[in-house]
């Protein structure tokens, strides 16, 4: 039997990647996104795939979102949390903390409502999947909110997975390097493709892993323990 994943964000960068890899592997799919334009893209390339515009900021839209992957499939067997925005922040400014609830509604809060949500109708999922940062480890100096709630994510993520192991749900975070995304378009940098970012992933989640480290990541928790104060230097200042 297939499964049925429901990725947010998931019309562009990583969510997309995500989303073409399940198909591939015959997984029966939803995305979300707030733009009707990259939604009515993704529907044309994908029209076996669920589109639904949805803010997951916002309840009633969450709700929606669940009863449209409910009415086309009946269930969720994997939620992937993957929207998100990277918002820099100096907090030697005077706007600091411009849009700061947003940034962290939509990076931090709205996952942990989401996840919530699809519990209480699917109790036992598969799988539930984060995609938090390796500035969750090290917080970037430039984006020191981003590296906050990614942080955050990376806690929670931590605590599910005690609670949601007995019944074998298995949670997965992903700590994606720099990836060629629209995000990312005017950083410098050797970047991954979403497409290498996929198949680490769906390589973790059959191996029920408890993180996906692709690329540069894969060396940062080990390298944090050997020397923490050179990596951190170096981290942060990406």
């Amino acid at each position: 039997m297939k499964h049925v994943v429901l990725i947010t964000g998931g019309t562009s960068g990583i969510g997309l990647g995500l989303a073409e890899a399940f198909m591939k592997k015959g997984a029966a799919v939803a995305v979300c996104g707030r733009s009707r334009t990259a939604l009515k893209l993704f529907s044309q390339a994908h029209p076996d795939a669920l589109a639904i515009q949805a803010d997951v900021t916002n309840p009633e839209a969450r709700r929606a979102m669940l009863d449209a992957v409910a009415a086309r499939f009946g269930r969720l067997d994997i939620l992937v949390n993957n929207a998100g925005t990277f918002v820099e922040r100096d907090f030697t400014t005077a706007d600091a903390t411009r849009d700061l609830d947003e940034e962290v509604a939509l990076n931090l809060t709205a996952p942990m409502q989401l996840t919530a949500e699809v519990l209480a109708r699917w109790p036992t999922p598969s799988a539930i999947v984060f995609v938090t940062s390796g500035y969750a480890l090290v917080s970037p100096t430039r984006a020191p909110t981003y590296g906050a709630v990614k942080a955050g994510l990376h806690g929670f993520a931590d605590g599910l997975r005690g609670q949601l192991g007995p019944s074998g749900t298995h949670v997965l975070e992903l700590l994606p390097p720099l990836v060629d995304t629209p995000m990312n378009a005017k950083v410098e940098g050797k970047k991954m493709s979403p497409a290498e970012v996929a198949a680490v992933t769906l390589e973790a989640l059959e191996r029920r892993r408890p993180m996906a480290l692709p690329g540069p990541t894969k060396q940062l928790p080990l390298l944090l323990r050997l020397a923490p104060g050179s990596i951190k230097r170096m981290v942060a200042a990406t």
